[in-house]
C-alpha cells in the first residue's frame, strides 16, 4: 500500500496548452470543447481560442477536441513539461468523428473501432420525441424495442433482446430482470448525458450475456475546472399527458467535482383512434442521483449513487361487449373506467412497482507509465407486481436482486502504436422472493472473466483483437408450494472462450473500410433454466428446461464508410451464426392442441424454453446529403434490415420469434439562423418513417402472427433562444403520427392481448397523434 501511494508522488507534472482554431479562416474558436478522455477531465477554450491544463501528470492522453459544426479531431499525446498543442477544425455538416469509451479496452475513435458504434449526443436525445431512453435509441439503425405500452421498453439490436444486450450505467453492467417481457430497463432518460451502442458482440469486454451488443449509458459527466453548470429540463407530450420536471447542478472547483441531479415524471392513460384511451397504461417516476469526486494529476476517483423508483400500469386489454375497457374492481366485480381515471397518474391493479438503487466507485490511477482502472459497485433492484383488487397493496410477485459487480484493468501506455488493456470482471448475485406467488428460484449466482484486448495503428489501417474466458456458477435454490416441489435445486456451472479480431482502414481521408470477426457466448438465464408460473400481462404461463446449454455466436461484420463535404454514406452487413439459440414457444397437449394451465380459475397458454440452431443477417444504411450550396440542407436517410432463420423448420416455420420489420426513415432538415444574434441552431424537419410488413412471423405454435406495414409522418423544430450572447433556453417542438395511424408494431407485446369483440380487432394498437415541448434551460457560473 506504501508502495502504492508512493506512486502519486513519483508522478511528474506537466502542463498542456494551446490554441483551437477555424482550418479555413484561422479565426479563435471560442468555447470548444477539449477533453482528456481517460482522465475524464476537460476544458474549453476562452475568447481567444485558448485551452490550458495545469498541473496534469506526465504521459500519453488521448485527446477529443470537438466544436459544433466542426469536425472532431481525436489524437494521441505525449505529454513531458510544458507542452504548446495547437488544433485546427474543419467545418462539417455532419459531425461523425468521436471517441467511444464501450468498444475496447479504454478510449479511441470510432473510426479505428472495427464494429459498428453509434454515439448518440445529448442533443439529439432532446430533439427526439419519445416515452424513455430505449424509445429514443430505437431510431438508430440496427436497433428496436420491445414493448408493452409507453413505460416499458426493452433495446434490441439486430434482432437480438432480452439477456443478449447488455447495458452499461456509467460503467457498470445494469442488473434488473431484463430476462422479462414486460421489464424495461431502470435508468431515467432525463439523466442522461450521451449513449454509445456497440452492434455486434461485444463478449471480449462484458462477458456472457453482450451476444447481441451493448448499450452504454453515460450520465456523469464532470465539470469543466472552476465552474459551476447544470440546466432545469421540463417537458409535456399532449397525448397521456406525459410530463416532466428535471433539475441538474454541479461543479468542479480545483478538481473537487460534484453532482446532483432530480426527476419527476408522470403520464395518464394514451390514446390511440382503434382503442381510444388505453386503460391502465399511466405510469409515474421519482428519481434521483449524482456522484462526488476529485480529479488529480494521479488520476480520479468518484462516488456515483441512483435511485430510481418507477409505478405503472400492466395493460391486458380485456373488453366488455361494446368495445370498453374493463377495470377491475373489490368482490370479483368489474366495471368501466371513467375519464377522471384515464386521466389518473396513479395506475390501477394489475400494477408494477420498480425501484433500483445503484452504489458506484469508480477510479483510476497513473501507475508506471500505464493506467489503473478500477469499478465497484453494488445495486439492489425491487420488483414488486400487484394484481389483487381486494388488496392492492398484496404483492402477488416480489423478487429483490442485489448484485455487486467489479471490474478491474491496466491500460498500458501507448507503446509504437500498440494500445494494450488487460481485465478482470464479473458480479456475485442474490435473489430473493417475497411475494405471495413464486416465478422463478432464488439463486445465487457468481461470475469471473479475465481478458486481453489489443489495438495496433500502423499508416492508415488499425487492427484490433482479444481473447477471453469466462466462468460462471448458479446455485438454484428448492422450493416447496405446499407438499409439492416447484423448484428442484440444481447447479450450472458455465464456461467459454470469446475471441474477436477485426480491421479499420482508412483508405482516403473520406473512405473507410471495416471488417470484424467475434466469436460470443451466452450462458442460460435462471428463467430460462426453472421458470415454473406466470404473472400479470405475460397472457402466459412459463417452463424452463435445465438441460439448456450456452449459446454460441460467430458473427462476421464488413463496412463502408464514405464521408465528404456534402456526402455521408454508411453499410453495415452482418452474418451472425448462433448454435443452440434458446426460444419460448406454445406447448401442445397430447391431442395436439394448446396446453393449458389452470390459474386463479382462468385458463392461460402453457410455453416451454427450448434451443435450435439460427442465424441472422441484415444490413444497415445511412445516406445523408447537403448539396452545395445547400449547406444548410440535410436529406437524411436510414435504412434497417433484418432476417433469422433456424436452420431446422418448427411446426412448419424457420423464422425466428421476435424478429423487427424492415424499417426506412427519410427526414428533410433544415438548419438556420447560425449567426443570428436572438438565436441560433435553429433546426426544422418533416420525416417519413415507414416500417415494412412482417410477413415472416415465428408461427410454430400460433406463437406469432404477420404484422402489416404503416407509415408515420413527423415533424418539429427547435432553437437556442440567446440575449448578450448568452444562451437563455432551448426549446424543442416535435409532432409525431401527424395523420394519426392506427398501427401495431411487430414487437409490441400488446398486438397479443385480447380481442376486442365489438370490433373484432386483435390485441390495443399503439400512440396515436402525439405533440411534445422541451424546455431546457442551462446554468453556467465561473468560480475562479
Amino acid at each position: 500500500m506504501i508502495s502504492f501511494m508512493a506512486s502519486y508522488g513519483q508522478q511528474k507534472k506537466a502542463d498542456l496548452s494551446g490554441r483551437v482554431t477555424d482550418a479555413t479562416t484561422g479565426l479563435p474558436l471560442a468555447g470548444a470543447s477539449v477533453m482528456l478522455v481517460d482522465s475524464k477531465s476537460g476544458t474549453i477554450t476562452d475568447s481567444t481560442g485558448r485551452y490550458n491544463f495545469r498541473n496534469i501528470s506526465e504521459g500519453h492522453f488521448l485527446m477529443e477536441i470537438s466544436y459544433t459544426g466542426y469536425r472532431s479531431v481525436i489524437e494521441h499525446i505525449d505529454v513531458a513539461g510544458n507542452i504548446q498543442k495547437d488544433f485546427t477544425l474543419k467545418s462539417s455538416v455532419v459531425e461523425n468523428e468521436a471517441i467511444t469509451v464501450t468498444a475496447v479496452g479504454s478510449a479511441t475513435s470510432i473510426r479505428k473501432a472495427p464494429i459498428p458504434i453509434t454515439r448518440v449526443s445529448k442533443e439529439l436525445l432532446l430533439s427526439t420525441s419519445s416515452t424513455n431512453i430505449i424509445d429514443a435509441l430505437s431510431r438508430i439503425p440496427g436497433v428496436s424495442q420491445v414493448t408493452t405500452g409507453p413505460a416499458i421498453s426493452k433495446p434490441v439490436i439486430r434482432g437480438l433482446g432480452y439477456n443478449r444486450v447488455v447495458v452499461i450505467n456509467d460503467g457498470v453492467r445494469q442488473e434488473g430482470q431484463q430476462w422479462g417481457d414486460e421489464h424495461g430497463i431502470e435508468i431515467d432518460e432525463n439523466s442522461v448525458s450521451r449513449v454509445e451502442v456497440v452492434k455486434g458482440p461485444a463478449s471480449i469486454i462484458y462477458g456472457s450475456d453482450a451476444l447481441a451488443g451493448v448499450v452504454n449509458i453515460i450520465t456523469t459527466a464532470p465539470a469543466t475546472l472552476n465552474t459551476i453548470k447544470g440546466n432545469i429540463l421540463t417537458s409535456y407530450a399532449t397525448n397521456n399527458r406525459q410530463r416532466s420536471l428535471f433539475a441538474n447542478i454541479g461543479g468542479n472547483q480545483n478538481g473537487f467535482n460534484w453532482n446532483a441531479w432530480g426527476d419527476l415524471k408522470a403520464a395518464a392513460d394514451y390514446s390511440n383512434k382503434y382503442d381510444g384511451r388505453v386503460w391502465n397504461s399511466k405510469f409515474n417516476e421519482k428519481n434521483f442521483g449524482g456522484y462526488a469526486g476529485y480529479n488529480g494529476s494521479w488520476g480520479f476517483s468518484h462516488f456515483i449513487f441512483s435511485r430510481f423508483d418507477q409505478r405503472l400500469g400492466v395493460i391486458e386489454g380485456d373488453r366488455d361487449d361494446n368495445g370498453n375497457f374493463i377495470k377491475a374492481l373489490p368482490g370479483g366485480q368489474e366495471g368501466n373506467p371513467t375519464q377522471d381515471d384515464f386521466n389518473s397518474i396513479t395506475p390501477m391493479v394489475p400494477a408494477q412497482r420498480v425501484q433500483h438503487s445503484k452504489y458506484t466507485l469508480d477510479n483510476s490511477v497513473k501507475i508506471g507509465k500505464g493506467r489503473f482502472s478500477l469499478n465497484l459497485a453494488l445495486q439492489r433492484n425491487q420488483r414488486q407486481e400487484f394484481g389483487n383488487p381486494d388488496d392492492p397493496s398484496e404483492k402477488e410477485l416480489y423478487f429483490d436482486l442485489q448484485t455487486f459487480s467489479y471490474r478491474a484493468a491496466y491500460h498500458f501506455n501507448d507503446h509504437g502504436g500498440w494500445n494494450t488493456s488487460l481485465g478482470l470482471n464479473g458480479m456475485a448475485q442474490g435473489n430473493q422472493n417475497k411475494g405471495i406467488n413464486v416465478l422463478i428460484p432464488e439463486y445465487t449466482l457468481f461470475d469471473i472473466g479475465a481478458y486481453i484486448y489489443t489495438q495496433k495503428t500502423y499508416g492508415k489501417a488499425t487492427f484490433s483483437g482479444g481473447l477471453r474466458l469466462d466462468s460462471r456458477r448458479l446455485d438454484s435454490k428448492s422450493f416447496m408450494d405446499g407438499n409439492d416441489i416447484k423448484f428442484e435445486a440444481f447447479t450450472k456451472t458455465f464456461s467459454n472462450i470469446s475471441a474477436s479480431a477485426g480491421l479499420s482502414y482508412a483508405a482516403t481521408e473520406n473512405v473507410l473500410f471495416k471488417f470484424n470477426i467475434a466469436r460470443g457466448f451466452r450462458a442460460p438465464s435462471i428463467p430460462e433454466l426453472a421458470t415454473n408460473g406466470t404473472h400479470e400481462g405475460t397472457n402466459r404461463y412459463e417452463y424452463g428446461e435445465q438441460d439448456l446449454s450456452s449459446e454460441i455466436s460467430w458473427q462476421g461484420d464488413l463496412g463502408l464508410e464514405l464521408n465528404t463535404h456534402h456526402v455521408l454514406f454508411t453499410l453495415t452487413a452482418f452474418y451472425n451464426n448462433i448454435n443452440n439459440f434458446i426460444f419460448y414457444s406454445k406447448l401442445s397437449n397430447s391431442a395436439g392442441g394448446d396446453s393449458v394451465v389452470l390459474v386463479d380459475g382462468e385458463y392461460i397458454q402453457a410455453f416451454k424454453f427450448g434451443q435450435k440452431d439460427a442465424r441472422l443477417t441484415g444490413i444497415e444504411a445511412l445516406l445523408d446529403l447537403h448539396p452545395h450550396p445547400l449547406d444548410w440542407l440535410h436529406w437524411q436517410n436510414t435504412f434497417t434490415y433484418v432476417n433469422g432463420r433456424f436452420k431446422q423448420a418448427i411446426e412448419g416455420t424457420k423464422n425466428l420469434p421476435l424478429i423487427p420489420a424492415a424499417r426506412f426513415i427519410s427526414q428533410l432538415r433544415a438548419d438556420l439562423m447560425e449567426k443570428s444574434k436572438s438565436a441560433t441552431r435553429l433546426s426544422i424537419f418533416v420525416e417519413a418513417d415507414h416500417t415494412f410488413n412482417q410477413d415472416n412471423p415465428f408461427t410454430a405454435f400460433n406463437t406469432e402472427t404477420p404484422t402489416p406495414g404503416y407509415t408515420l409522418v413527423n415533424a418539429g423544430f427547435n432553437a437556442n433562444i440567446h440575449a448578450k450572447n448568452k444562451t437563455l433556453f432551448s426549446i424543442y417542438l416535435m409532432a409525431n403520427n401527424l395523420t394519426d395511424v392506427a398501427y401495431q408494431n411487430h414487437l409490441s407485446r400488446l398486438k397479443y392481448t385480447a380481442e376486442n369483440m365489438a370490433t373484432g380487432r386483435i390485441g390495443v394498437f399503439n400512440m396515436g397523434r402525439n405533440f411534445m415541448v422541451r424546455v431546457n434551460i442551462p446554468l453556467s457560473f465561473e468560480t475562479k
